[in-house]
């Protein structure tokens, strides 16, 4: 069974799910895949910081 990425998550564990979503978090201008907030904050919570819709984020993530 294919796990999902989840808003909740940390970007840091998002990777770790799956590396390619370092290229979408960098489509959507979120470059801090590798910042020390990236194991802090939510990925709900980074996508508010940088003005991203979630839902948008979330679906090309869970589309990898």
């Amino acid at each position: 069974m294919r796990m999902k990425f989840t808003k909740e998550m940390t970007i840091r564990e998002a990777l770790a799910l799956n590396p390619k979503s370092a290229e979408v978090f960098m489509s959507f201008g979120m470059h801090c895949i590798g910042c020390p907030t990236a194991s802090g904050e939510s990925i709900e919570q980074a996508a508010e910081v940088h003005g991203i819709a979630i839902d948008e984020l979330m679906e090309k993530l869970n589309a990898l």
